[in-house]
């Protein structure tokens, strides 16, 4: 599947990315990234980075350190939590059974705080889970 602007990927259950514009020269890609339900969140989220981070699913081709602006909504939220952060793990497409997409760092500003506190208020005790992963 080609991400394109038009394009939407379906991840796990209840995890939709649209990419809204792709990276330009000297401009970080834009992603939508919206998770509706709980088992989808732990799955995607990476506690273990030092800002925290989300599990992106997509086919499209990204380097190690590439930044992307991610447009994250969660659950039932209508809030919007724009993130600026840096690609730090890659699945590619076609590797085994993992589905493809990028691991994205959130910064140490407010808005990664504020992503990061939001995600752990709605996995409260689930994040102490030894379930698999996207990601790890």
């Amino acid at each position: 599947m080609n991400d394109s602007p038009i394009t939407r990927f379906a991840g796990a259950t209840g995890q939709t990315v649209s990419p809204v514009q792709p990276a330009t020269a000297g401009r970080p890609a834009v992603l939508s990234l919206s998770i509706k339900e709980k088992a989808a969140l732990y799955a995607a989220y990476m506690p273990y980075l030092k800002n925290g981070g989300i599990f992106v699913p997509t086919n499209r081709t990204y380097q190690l350190g590439d930044e992307v602006y991610l447009i994250l909504t969660l659950m039932d939220d209508p809030t919007k939590f724009p993130v600026a952060g840096k690609v730090v793990w890659i699945s590619p497409a076609g590797g085994g059974s993992r589905q493809p997409g990028i691991g994205v760092h959130f910064p140490g500003d407010e808005a990664g705080l504020n992503a990061r506190k939001r995600i752990e208020d709605l996995l409260g005790s689930a994040l102490k889970s030894a379930r698999p992963t996207h990601t790890i």
